[in-house]
């Protein structure tokens, strides 16, 4: 077994796209509309046979309350793995991402946190 997709709840995927791939530097895996939304994923240019993340609207009353929930707490919805924290940290800044967690070194790993424009805390680690 293995995971095929991870999804964050977004608030307009369009934007979400945006910021996932201009920013972030991920690629438009797949792109199928479905009535008003879209199965929209991306995928690590590193990795594009790997796991795809599903930009999936928030819609539903439940998960808007629950994307609130854990943004309002600043828990992460998903995490990224990056080579080098403080280079990726420098780039996102300079490119506008607004961080809610700076750079921190936990000894064996190190984390970041910042808002995806989308409702969401990400949360990067180098370890």
């Amino acid at each position: 077994m293995k995971i095929s997709y991870n999804g964050v709840f977004v608030d307009d995927q369009e934007k979400a796209l945006k910021f996932y791939t201009e920013v972030l530097g991920f690629v438009k895996k797949v792109d199928i509309p479905v009535g008003e939304f879209r199965w929209l994923t991306v995928v690590s240019p590193d990795d594009q046979d790997g796991t795809q993340l599903l930009l999936e609207p928030n819609n539903n009353p439940a998960a808007e309350q629950y994307q609130k929930a854990i943004f309002e707490q600043g828990i992460p919805a998903t995490m990224f793995d990056v080579e080098d924290l403080q280079k990726e940290y420098e780039r996102l800044k300079a490119l506008g991402v607004q961080f809610v967690v700076e750079p921190t070194d936990y000894g064996s790993y190190s984390i970041a946190s910042f808002g995806d424009t989308c409702g969401n805390v990400i949360q990067i680690l180098q370890s």
